[in-house]
């Protein structure tokens, strides 16, 4: 009867979340000028004037984001796609065209964009979901991260032989799913890494590429930081400053050069899924930008211990998952091209909207509804070469909101 009951009083809660949600999504229908996906993002990024889209039916998607027309699709993968990376096609090449992506069906897979064409799969990457990508072009070198609570390391300069990727090294050293990544190079055989799980915990490595005919790639742990109570579900890095968003609800700067002057947490009332620190970006700007539940947040951070929010908006009627900066070049007067600042947000409720960064800093704010974060519903039944089980459903919403 007990548990009769508590099936009732979940229902019911849901079913009035879902009511909320109905509502806001009609009266913001038309804010950011949404673009509807078939799927869900899990991840974008965006390049000139296209976002890339790693959807949770089975596909990365390129949308053209003037037109809201999909221009590329690729199939292959048998699971949702949760990363994506780009490298370059012959090595310091610069050209950024092949695609990197990792999926919950533990695969890598390489394509060209020019082409559309798979170069190779590499299969059991990881023993669980693949969390994270990231590339460090100058040292051919790939590093993935997974449930498994495993990083990675991966070859990238023989990716033309069309062949599975050669393992280079790993690190095991995380006790729970390691959810974000970030690294730079120091020297020709050298790096640093960030590593960030699902406890809240960051581990900072030193990495040494070992010599011989078939190089590998060693971690040594140099610190480890605990300023989270929960996952980590992004990290960037910049003028000796870490950036991380939790979902404990903190946006966290650590000042890795002078610790002690770290400035306090910002607190929101939601997990905070995606961040944007325009200062780490070509406009320099001391702004930050933050998605919490459904609601995105603009703070003046140029006084890092007093940051100040200007703007806080309904952007998505359901959790934002990434926001990116889009430089939006237009056709000007006397036959010159204009480059614009725009935002472009992404969220489970299946839309990309986009923003004039200068009315996000300027605009008076738009009237708020409550905040609603919840567990993502089932994925769009749309038709797809990939349908998820009900098993598998139950498991995206957890991977979304659980800790």
């Amino acid at each position: 009867m007990a548990g009769d009951m508590s099936t009732f009083l979940v229902s019911e809660a849901q079913l009035i979340l879902d009511e909320a949600r109905r509502q806001k999504s009609e009266k913001i229908k038309t804010l950011g000028s949404p673009i509807q996906l078939s799927g869900k993002a899990l991840a974008i990024q965006v390049h000139e004037s296209y976002v890339w889209i790693a959807e949770n039916t089975a596909v990365v998607r390129k949308l053209d984001l003037e037109s809201g027309k999909t221009v590329q699709l690729y199939k292959g993968h048998t699971g949702p796609v949760t990363t994506l990376a780009f490298t370059d096609t012959n090595p310091g090449s610069g050209d950024g065209k092949i695609l990197i992506t990792g999926s919950w069906d533990r695969t890598i897979r390489l394509w060209n964009t020019d082409t559309r064409e798979l170069i190779s799969t590499t299969k059991d990457a990881h023993g669980d979901f693949i969390k994270s990508l990231f590339v460090l072009s100058s040292h051919n070198l790939l590093i993935s991260s997974g449930s498994d609570k495993i990083v990675r390391f991966w070859d990238l300069s023989t990716l033309q032989r069309k062949e599975p990727l050669r393992s280079v090294g790993s690190i095991s050293s995380h006790t729970r799913p390691v959810e974000s990544l970030y690294a730079s190079t120091c020297f020709d055989t050298s790096a640093v890494l960030y590593t960030a799980d699902t406890m809240g915990i960051i581990k900072f490595w030193f990495l040494t590429k070992d010599g011989g005919s078939s190089p590998t790639w060693r971690g040594t742990l140099r610190e480890e930081l605990i300023h989270h109570r929960t996952r980590i579900n992004e990290m960037l890095y910049g003028s000796d400053h870490l950036w991380t968003a939790s979902a404990d609800g903190t946006v966290q700067v650590l000042n890795r050069a002078s610790p002690e002057k770290s400035p306090p947490p910002i607190e929101h009332p939601a997990p905070v899924r995606s961040i944007l620190p325009l200062a780490l970006t070509e406009l320099g700007e001391p702004y930050l930008l933050t998605g919490a539940g459904d609601m995105m947040r603009v703070y003046d951070v140029s006084t890092a211990d007093e940051p100040e929010l200007i703007r806080e908006m309904d952007a998505h009627w359901h959790d934002i998952t990434a926001i990116r900066l889009w430089k939006r070049v237009t056709a000007g007067s006397h036959g010159m091209s204009r480059i614009e600042p725009w935002i472009v947000s992404t969220s489970l409720d299946g839309t990309i909207r986009k923003w004039r960064l200068s009315e996000l800093l300027s605009l008076p704010p738009i009237p708020k509804e409550p905040v609603i974060s919840a567990p993502a519903p089932p994925p769009s039944s749309q038709k797809s070469g990939f349908k998820m089980t009900d098993d598998e459903e139950r498991e995206l919403a957890e991977l979304m909101d659980s800790d």
